[in-house]
């Protein structure tokens, strides 16, 4: 049986100064690799440095880790796929474990969980954030994951080609993860180091924003994939609103036989119409949302699976596997 072919997925936005110590660590874990570098209209020497490095270069015009991430996976054609940041926080020396996990197990998604002592490298805000954010979908989707935003992960070709990549930017990480736990794929995790960034290397990580585009994202995930769940919630609020309103109004009027607060009758009456719509449009979503799945579903099956590679040729570790 020939040997897997093994893709390493870069997304680059102004990493000259990491980009090429990142190719030459994926090139000596991984010797039958390519390394793929996807440049993001960086305005410094991340392509001149790519290259040397002994990587495939290409553009992605569109701004956006998502974007970029979307041009990859339909470019590179591969049996497995390493993605990584290309700002030298990750260790390149973990991944023959998260391949052998991949080929070994079955797996379709490992995911490197970052481990470090550098606060600087991994700042409470950010772990907060982190925890935060993925214990809403732990909680909504499946309580499968621990390190939802790691930007290290090891795909099989059947989850790239059937993942349908609509985010544009760092969100892309948590439709990685929904889009695992929606279809109930085999996933596990891999504890991996996470260091600081090269000095002279910049994050572009905005705190506040990326952070809030993660949690519209996980709140559009929700209403998209678990429409019953949303449309449901929302009709229940709707429901105690209008019951609120309305219990006053029935009162007054069992003991008067008069409705003098007609507004708040008829608010009430609104509002109760749509807590039913809401509930209707739940039901009907959710029929539509099994039709959407059944169709990623066959997408995913129609790639081979990652246990038909031979996997001596990696080094095994002790992989979570959920």
């Amino acid at each position: 049986m020939s040997a897997p072919r093994i893709a390493v997925l870069v997304p680059c936005h102004n990493e000259e100064v990491a980009i090429g110590a990142v190719v030459a660590g994926f090139r000596a874990a991984l010797p039958g690799a390519t390394v793929y570098v996807y440049d993001n209209n960086s305005t410094d020497r991340t392509l001149e440095a790519a290259a040397a490095a002994g990587a495939v270069v290409r553009r992605e015009r569109q701004q956006g880790k998502g974007n970029v991430v979307r041009r990859m996976f339909a470019d590179v054609e591969a049996d497995a796929y390493i993605l990584v940041d290309g700002d030298g926080t990750y260790e390149p020396a973990d991944a023959p474990a998260m391949l052998a996990a991949l080929f070994g197990e079955g797996l379709d998604m490992v995911t490197g969980v970052r481990v470090t002592e550098a606060v600087a490298a991994y700042r409470r805000g950010h772990r907060l954030g982190n925890r935060v954010l993925t214990g809403v979908v732990r909680h909504v989707f499946g309580n499968r994951v621990t390190d939802m935003l790691s930007g290290y992960r090891c795909f099989s070709r059947r989850f790239v080609k059937s993942f349908p990549a609509l985010a544009h930017g760092f969100e892309t990480e948590t439709e990685f993860t929904v889009h695992a736990l929606e279809l109930r794929l085999p996933v596990g995790e891999l504890q991996t180091s996470y260091r600081e960034r090269p000095a002279g290397s910049a994050s572009k990580l905005r705190t506040y924003s990326d952070g809030y585009r993660i949690l519209r994202m996980i709140l559009a995930l929700v209403q998209r994939e678990r429409p019953r769940f949303f449309f449901g919630a929302a009709s229940v609020v709707l429901a105690l609103l209008s019951l609120g309103l309305f219990l006053p109004v029935l009162e007054t009027f069992l003991e008067t036989g008069l409705v003098p607060r007609m507004p708040t009758f008829v608010a009430s009456a609104f509002i109760m119409l749509l807590a039913i719509l809401s509930a209707a449009c739940g039901l009907i979503l959710d029929t539509v949302t099994r039709g959407r799945i059944e169709a990623k579903r066959i997408a995913y099956l129609a790639q081979e699976s990652p246990l038909r590679h031979e996997t001596g040729s990696f080094r095994n570790r002790s992989v979570i596997a959920n």
